[in-house]
Formats: structure tokens, sequence, C-alpha cells
């Protein structure tokens, strides 16, 4: 570590146990394992030193954002370095001809989102955690949001890539333009694999053009779960193309309610919240209104508000913190077809039952996305047998349903005991070979993702 504080300006390396132990977790239970320091870059070049030196010295590298993952894709392995680009926060151009913005990966993504508003543009992506999830954190992890249903996940937004590979070269993937086919999707290959090809540097990403009205808001309660889910599928099937359509069923009310107060009901079992933002979005939410009534719902009320709309919004942004305050969190993010939601919330209630287990479930249900997070004891620092036997069940369930293991948090160290269920033998072994060209050492995040 000494030649590489000397390679790099004064302040960039710390070594001091205490504070490189602050710097190797991340949202999970996860232990981390012991690191050598943490590297603070501030430019791209303090990420090529590091890289250069990291492979000289076989010495594994971890990057890291904001640390808000939920998969351990940013825990610290045993002996490496945590390179954190958390410094590395400029927006380095916005351009509204263009409708694109070029960032560096430290920029919070409500920062990004407020400074394209000042154009009478957005940025789409819109993670639950965007007040404090930095962009390169979500390139990392193709993360998704609320807003995915109608914008698309990170991916849809990433025109083009400056990456720092293992050896320390440099390598820009991808355009400033919407479209474009020359060579293979490098910009996409990058995104979602948690740091374990490169180091993300800047990144030039798609913007859109905000809404011109409020959204119109609808909020729905349900006296059954699996009600409320077929009322997705309706809406979806409907064509109502909402720009929002969040599902929280009564175990995550309930954590919200124990914690501010939202006046939760008894005999709801779950609430439906949906958006549509186009120009006519009353007429949307109208129809949004007839079919969860259709489907069940014991209430529904329909607002333009938005004073409304943020309170609504902020009760589902507040779900996650809701439920850390009962206990540890073993947080999946499983994805099914969505006319298959339905039956994936009945079979994460039935999981819940027969393994004894609290399982608090949100869903992006407009795109099948769903959240189970099963809750263990806060003193116990890994989950007992039946938490991770719930999992299992959940995570088999929605494969058998034409799923996925993980829709936006991705793989990390949490989900690759599954991993091989959903890739197989042959998808497995051609992802090592992607990984081997790119990190021939294998000293970029080890462990993580495949």
């Amino acid at each position: 570590m000494d030649l590489l504080a000397k390679a790099l300006p004064d302040g960039r390396v710390l070594t001091d146990p205490d504070v490189t132990d602050s710097y190797s977790r991340d949202r999970t239970f996860l232990t981390p394992g012991a690191a050598l320091g943490v590297v603070l870059a501030q430019s791209r070049d303090d990420v090529i030193e590091t890289m250069r030196w990291a492979t000289a010295h076989r010495v594994p590298v971890v990057p890291r954002g904001a640390g808000t993952g939920l998969a351990g894709g940013a825990t610290a392995s045993e002996g490496c370095v945590v390179l954190s680009v958390a410094k590395m926060a400029q927006i380095k151009e916005l351009s509204p001809a263009d409708e694109i913005a070029v960032v560096e990966p430290g920029v919070i993504t409500a920062d990004l989102d407020a400074a394209a508003r000042e154009h009478g543009l957005m940025y789409a992506p819109d993670p639950s955690s965007y007040e404090i999830s930095t962009v390169g954190g979500n390139l990392a992890t193709n993360a998704g949001g609320l807003r995915c249903v109608k914008y698309g996940v990170t991916r849809d937004s990433a025109l083009g890539l400056e990456v720092v590979l293992a050896d320390g070269q440099v390598l820009n993937t991808g355009r400033r333009t919407v479209k474009g086919v020359t060579g293979y999707d490098l910009t996409g290959l990058f995104v979602g694999s948690e740091g374990t090809l490169g180091v993300i540097t800047s990144a030039t990403v798609r913007l859109r053009r905000a809404p011109l009205v409020p959204p119109a808001t609808i909020a729905a309660e349900f006296t059954s779960l699996r009600d409320a889910a077929s009322a997705v599928s309706a809406i979806i099937a409907a064509g109502c193309q909402p720009s929002l359509l969040e599902l929280l069923d009564r175990a995550t009310l309930k954590a919200i309610d124990d914690w501010r107060n939202i006046g939760l009901e008894a005999g709801v079992a779950a609430m439906l919240i949906a958006q549509s933002d186009a120009t006519d979005g009353q007429t949307a939410a109208r129809r949004m209104h007839d079919l969860c009534m259709e489907n069940g719902a014991s209430f529904v009320a329909v607002s333009d508000s938005p004073a409304e709309t943020e309170e609504l919004i902020g009760i589902r942004r507040m779900a996650y913190s809701a439920k850390e305050r009962l206990g540890n969190c073993l947080v999946e993010d499983v994805c099914v077809p969505r006319s298959a939601l339905p039956d994936m919330m009945t079979a994460i209630e039935a999981a819940a039952a027969k393994h004894d287990v609290l399982i608090c479930t949100v869903a992006h249900a407009g795109d099948g996305n769903l959240h189970p997070v099963f809750v263990f004891d806060h003193g116990v620092p890994e989950p007992p047998q039946n938490v991770w036997d719930a999992a299992d069940e959940v995570f088999r369930t929605a494969l058998d349903l034409g799923g996925t293991l993980t829709g936006e948090h991705g793989v990390g160290l949490l989900k690759r005991r599954w991993l091989e269920l959903e890739t197989g033998p042959l998808a497995s072994g051609i992802n090592a070979g992607i990984k081997k060209v790119f990190d021939p050492l294998g000293i970029l995040n080890p462990g993580k993702a495949i």
C-alpha cells in the first residue's frame, strides 16, 4: 500500500482499520473481509494508477459507489483494496439539444435528475435509493426503480461508457447518438456487470423530456394480495401504459404504519399505487381505477394533486427503511412475466407460512419485479436455515414461472448459490470466458456476479 500511496496524491489512500471497515460494507448483513486499504479516487488517473498497481501486485480490487447495494456486490473481499469512486461526482456536460448528459460515476442519481429538470428534461432511472445511490452503482447493477415500467432500466439510458480495465487501460464504449450498431454492444455488457469487468469512470446517458403536466395518481386498497396482483395484470393488458405501478403487501404496510402511522386499516391486504404522466393522464387513471374495482379493490382514489402524489410515493420509498427496523434483512428481487405475478405473490405468501418467516414484499409490479424481504432477528449475523429454505422456494418458483433470480439488484454474493439454476453450465462457462478476456488475473471484484 505504501507504493500506491506514493503514486497517488496525498489523502487518496486510507489504511486505518476502522475507516477501511466503514468502506467495506453495503446495506446487506454480510460480514466483509479485511481490506488492505481504501482508495478515494477523485479522477480517472487515480483509477488508472490504482489498477496498474493492483495488476502489478496481484491485489483484488472491489469498486464501490455509495454502498447502497442490496446483494453484497460492494462487500470487501479478504486482502482487497476498496476503490471508491464516490468523490468523482461531476456532471461534466448536460446537453438539452442532444438530450444527453456526461457524468462521473459518483454523481447522485437524484442530483442528475434535478439538473436535467432545469432544462425540461429528466433522468428516467429511479431506484428507491435515488437520493443516496450513484449513477455508477446504478450502472453496475442495471438498476431499475419506480419509473422503469414506462422508461426502462438503467441500460436503456446508457449510451456510452469510459471504463478503466484491470490493467489500467482505458476503454471507451458506445457513442453520443441514440442509435448505433458498430461492433458488439460493449456498453450493454458493462452495464450490470457489478464491477467484475472494469471500473466505470464516466458515462454518457440519455435524458428524456419531463412530463408537461403533474401525473395523475391512483391509490387502491385490496383485501386480497392476489386480487391486487390480478389488477396489475389487467392494467398492463388493457394498455394503460402507467409510468409507475407499485404494489405493497400488508406486512410492508404494517411496518411503515408502525413507524410513521400512515393510518393502515384492518383488512387491507395490499395497496397498489399507479401513475400516468401522459398528457391525458386523468383518462388513463380513471381506466386504472375501474380495473382495480373490477378486480376486487375495496377502495380506490384518483388524484392529480402534487402534494398527495408525493405523500403516496413517500410511503413506497419508506418501505425498505421500515423493514430494517424490524430486523436484519435478506432482500431479494425476483422477476416474473407480468401475467405470472398473481401466482408469484401467492407462492411468496405460502413460503412465508410454510417456513414460519416474516416476508415483507413490495413490487415494481408493472415489470413483474418483486422484492420479497426475509426478515430475521437483529442479533443473528446470518439468516437461519428456515429463511434460506423460504428463499430457496421463492427463487425456484420464480424460475419455474419463467422468471429470473434478479431484476435489478444484481447477483453479488447473496444469489450465487442459485445462479446455475438459471444460467446453466454452458452460459456459466461463457460468462467466465468473458470475465477472463477483460480481467485475466481475476482481480476485479472476485467472487461476485458470476
